[in-house]
């Protein structure tokens, strides 16, 4: 009998990991895959997501530093920086891999290559079957990413309204080509994917390129992507990845009697940047958290609610005003678009909240205020 089980090893369920390792539980993970494993995501982890880091991040895992975007809105261009470091660029494999070699650090039992398979809440424990056998804990955290179905012990699936798509790609490039081309930017596309956008990420050897939107505004994602990259200047042959995003912002269940849902799986995205690694890293610590003080400090069953209180003090309204952000600039494209790349501080304003200096609701007013965004 465990304290808790994790189900998932990616950024949410191995800083879960090592806040339950070094708090003192006695901690089981589960992971499907062998790490390091490739992730397609533009590795894209703001200063805000580092923040929430107990260890300094080794210079090697940061390939590229931004301080600025260049946002296109049809034939318009505007480019704004900060005079510091917004975020950092990984590669997901290795920056995964730390995150779950830094959680084994403190002592946990970690299963890699093991699905997952459901989760079964009883009275007085929650049980995990995967492809091995059976283990039983106390509590489950399960930070299975958007696409799991172990999380369905706590509520149904994401429908098509409350998801969306992305599809993405690395090309290779060396790092002069990629510094004369983007510098210390990223590109951001708007008006090239219904519901969201189209990027270039720098990195220290390649450019991640992808598109991200609604599902109903990406029937044929595919080629959206090819049409883009063309767009761009890529032509060649490259291996697309797809894989869902949640809607930030949208009221979910992410508490049952015995399980938490983190990261990912608990739909904490920001719904305009796509952004998750903040969220996933603060929410896996605060649900170890929370079955510590059950667990360890005398807490009743009751307690398990507190972790939906901090989640909702720390992030609740910032990703429910990038729903509603997300909403008003796509339902509008024409107007809203015009004016966002119309004046670099619109762009130098929404820096500050990429780095979590304001939130969206404070950028909303702004923004109303100044611009008359609506």
């Amino acid at each position: 009998m465990y304290d808790v089980i994790i189900v998932g090893g990616g950024p949410s369920g191995a800083s879960a990991g090592r806040r339950a390792g070094k708090l003192g539980l006695n901690t089981l993970l589960i992971e499907k895959e062998e790490f390091p494993r490739y992730k397609p995501c533009g590795g894209g982890l703001s200063k805000h997501a580092i923040s929430y880091l107990d260890f300094e991040l080794p210079g090697d895992v940061v390939e590229w530093e931004i301080t600025g975007a260049k946002v296109f809105f049809k034939n318009q261009l505007v480019e704004a920086h900060k005079d510091y470091a917004l975020s950092a660029l990984v590669s997901r494999d290795m920056f995964d891999n730390l995150l779950l070699e830094k959680a084994k650090e403190t002592g946990i039992e970690v299963h890699t290559g093991e699905k997952a398979l459901c989760c079964r809440e009883m009275p007085e424990y929650v049980e995990i079957e995967t492809n091995r056998g059976i283990y039983r804990a106390k509590f489950a955290i399960v930070a299975e990413g958007a696409q799991g179905l172990v999380k369905t012990c706590v509520r149904p699936v994401d429908t098509r309204e409350e998801y969306g798509i992305c599809v993405v790609t690395e090309i290779p490039a060396d790092g002069k080509e990629i510094e004369e081309r983007l510098g210390r930017a990223v590109e951001l596309h708007f008006g090239v994917a219904g519901g969201g956008y189209g990027w270039i990420f720098p990195h220290k050897t390649y450019y991640s390129v992808g598109i991200g939107g609604t599902v109903k505004d990406l029937p044929n994602p595919k080629r959206t992507m090819l049409e883009f990259m063309s767009a761009i200047g890529f032509t060649g042959e490259y291996k697309l990845h797809g894989h869902k995003i949640p809607w930030g912002g949208i009221k979910r269940k992410v508490t049952g009697s015995r399980v938490l849902l983190s990261g990912d799986a608990a739909g904490f995205v920001d719904s305009f940047s796509g952004e998750g690694l903040a969220y996933a890293i603060s929410s896996g610590q605060f649900a170890a958290e929370t079955v510590a003080g059950i667990c360890l400090n005398g807490g009743k069953i009751k307690d398990l609610n507190k972790y939906e209180s901090l989640c909702q003090a720390e992030f609740g309204t910032h990703l429910k005003y990038s729903l509603l952000f997300s909403r008003i600039m796509h339902r509008f494209p024409e107007k809203t678009f015009k004016t966002f790349t119309s004046n670099d501080k619109m762009i130098n304003k929404y820096l500050e909240v990429m780095d979590f200096t304001i939130d969206y609701k404070d950028y909303l007013r702004w923004a109303l205020l100044n611009f008359k965004l609506r």
